[in-house]
Parts: structure tokens; C-alpha cells; sequence
């Protein structure tokens, strides 16, 4: 296994949501292309290093690097590789162009033993390098089986479609469309949570544990999707066997929680949480609350400033439901990810 990337220890319980005042979080591993991390493992043995990837989420997760195209044999430099339509199989070939080598059986067994590997690690999530015909995770050029004609763009790459199939519900998303801001967060979120949720039922929980688990999640829940299947789900939790009940939430907890988020869905979850405030503030503390939403509503705010007055007076006033709420604190703040409009 390539050498990983040291992560923050913490002694907080592994199954807490973080809180303002939290600097580490518990241990969390989370799987990369390695030439995402600056490892020269290219075809021309160069990198695609993303800073923001390695220094400041490297603050916060331990990396496990993969390089499928290395891994399977092939060395630096090598030739490219491109993804080739086959009449016989739905399965495009992995195929280097220049020579006619065909690396698809091999990629095939490396991807499928990998991911089974890689499924004892306990990932939490899995950052893969946009494009690549071995690690794209979607849109990756597939060529027609003739050899001519414009290549379409519906792709996956090769080892990525197995990793997917071997883990449906792990976090995976491409390093590109980590630089938009919404899918960055959306990612994070989603990679936290996964980690929460998994150090939840690592411990000896009974159903009245994980009721206090989904009142936790609530609101974060609200803010990607329906949560009511899962409420529902909980509320018969006393009558369902644990280990159905364990994957029932877990599917349904990582595929809301897979919707993506936004304006309106996170309004929606503040206007909810300024309800608690009603009889709580004067009149022109309450004007204020509702002047953050509309701001953030008409994109002249990012999510963080309604949040910020929120978490004060959430605070002054001892919510204690409310403090609890994952929404609040999802993810380490030094991650800034919420200060976009």
C-alpha cells in the first residue's frame, strides 16, 4: 500500500459532531487518485496536485493514495490509455492506443481485489482524478470500436466503475468538480457524516440510541432531502432486527444525504430553526435573523453569516436540541466551506 498521509488524533467521542471549538476530529480515512496528491504517477510521470486537497483536507483526514495504472503493472512513462467501445461487452476496453495493448482484463481483477481491499480500510470517502480512463467518475472520452468517429463523453473510468459497484453508498467524487465550491462542501458534508454514522454503529448502540443519532442528523438531513422515510424508519426501530435496521438507515441515511443541497433546501432548514427563536427574542433580534436569511436567500450572503447570528443566539439561550444539531458544526470550520454565497 502506498504510504499515507498522518491525520489529527482526537480523544472526543468518535461518533460527536464537531462544534465550533472542535480544532480535531476523530480519524478518518479517505481514499485518492495519488496524483492528486503530487505524486508523479502520470503517464509522463508528472502529477495533478491539488493544495487545498493535500494541506488543508489533508489537515483533517489520513490519505490513502491509489494509483490503478501503476498498480496494475503498468510503469512510468508509459503510453496513454484510452477507454474503448465493445459491441460484446458493456464494459468499454482500457486499451493503449499507440501499441493496441488491451489492459482490461488485468484492470478488471486489480479493481475488483482493490476494492475489496479497500473496503477493510473503512474509507470514508474516495477522491478520484476527473478524466482519467482508469479514474474518471463520469463524462470520461469512450472511442468508438472502429476507431473512427468523435469520441463520446459518457465514460467511467476502469477501475472507478468497479469501486462504485463494490461500494455504492462510499462518497466518491472527481477532483475537478471539487473546485466548485457547492460540490465541495456537498462532498465534505457527506464524507463527515459517512464517518459519524459509521462510528456510531461501530459501537454496541441499542434503538434508542439511534433515535438520539437521527434527532442529531435532522436538520442536515432536511437540508438535502425528505427525511421522513428515516423518521419513519426510527420510529418503528423497536421492531425491526438490528442488523436490517443498521442497513435500512444506513442506505437511506447516505442516499438522502447523496441529494445535493441547496439555497432553497438550506432556507428552509433556517427558517426552521429561527421557529425556535419566536418567543425567545425581542422583536428586533428576530428582524435580524430573518434580514441574514433573506440576504443568504438572495445570494448576498454566504450560509455561514445566518449560521453565525444562529449559533449565537442558539448559545445564549441554551437550545439544547438545537446546540446537538450536526447542521450546526458538519464539518471542521477551518474548511471555510460554507462562506460562498
Amino acid at each position: 500500500m502506498t504510504e499515507h498521509n498522518s491525520a489529527h488524533d482526537s480523544a472526543h467521542d468518535p461518533a460527536a459532531v464537531v462544534t465550533e471549538t472542535d480544532s480535531q476530529v476523530p480519524s478518518l480515512r479517505l481514499g485518492i487518485s495519488a496524483c492528486v496528491l503530487g505524486q508523479e504517477v502520470r503517464f509522463d510521470g508528472g502529477h495533478k496536485l491539488d493544495k487545498y486537497i493535500r494541506d488543508t483536507l489533508g489537515s483533517f483526514v489520513e490519505f490513502v493514495p491509489v494509483c490503478p495504472e501503476v498498480e496494475v503493472g503498468l510503469g512510468m512513462p508509459r503510453e496513454t490509455l484510452r477507454l474503448k467501445r465493445r459491441a460484446e461487452d458493456a464494459r468499454p476496453a482500457l486499451v493503449a492506443p499507440k501499441s493496441q495493448s488491451d489492459h482490461s482484463e488485468a484492470m478488471l481483477r486489480y479493481a475488483r481485489d482493490k476494492s475489496r481491499a479497500l473496503s477493510a480500510m473503512d474509507l470514508c470517502g474516495f477522491i478520484v482524478k476527473k478524466n482519467s480512463p482508469s479514474c474518471g467518475m463520469e463524462r470520461v472520452k469512450v472511442y468508438p470500436e472502429t476507431g473512427t468517429g468523435s469520441p463520446s463523453r459518457d465514460g467511467v473510468g476502469a477501475f472507478t466503475r468497479e469501486l462504485m459497484a463494490a461500494l455504492p453508498l462510499l462518497p466518491i467524487e472527481e477532483d475537478g468538480r471539487l473546485r466548485d465550491p457547492v460540490l465541495r462542501e456537498n462532498f465534505i458534508e457527506r464524507v463527515f457524516a459517512y464517518h459519524r454514522l459509521r462510528s456510531f454503529f461501530a459501537q454496541p448502540w441499542r434503538a434508542s440510541d439511534l433515535m438520539r443519532f437521527h434527532a442529531r442528523e435532522k436538520l442536515l438531513l432536511m437540508a438535502h432531502s425528505d427525511y421522513r422515510p428515516l423518521g419513519k424508519l426510527v420510529a418503528e426501530s423497536h421492531s425491526i432486527p438490528k442488523a436490517q435496521l443498521q442497513e435500512a438507515y444506513s442506505t437511506l441515511f447516505l442516499q438522502g444525504l447523496a441529494k445535493q443541497s441547496n439555497v432553497g433546501k438550506h432556507s428552509n432548514v433556517l427558517q426552521h430553526i429561527a421557529g425556535y427563536f419566536r418567543d425567545r427574542l425581542d422583536v428586533h433580534s428576530r428582524r435580524e435573523v430573518h434580514e441574514q436569511i433573506a440576504g443568504y436567500q438572495a445570494r448576498l450572503l454566504p450560509l455561514v453569516a445566518p449560521l453565525t447570528l444562529m449559533r449565537h443566539h442558539i448559545r445564549s439561550l441554551e437550545l439544547n436540541y438545537l446546540q446537538e444539531q450536526s447542521y450546526l458544526w458538519p464539518h471542521p470550520p477551518q474548511l471555510m466551506l460554507r462562506n460562498h454565497a
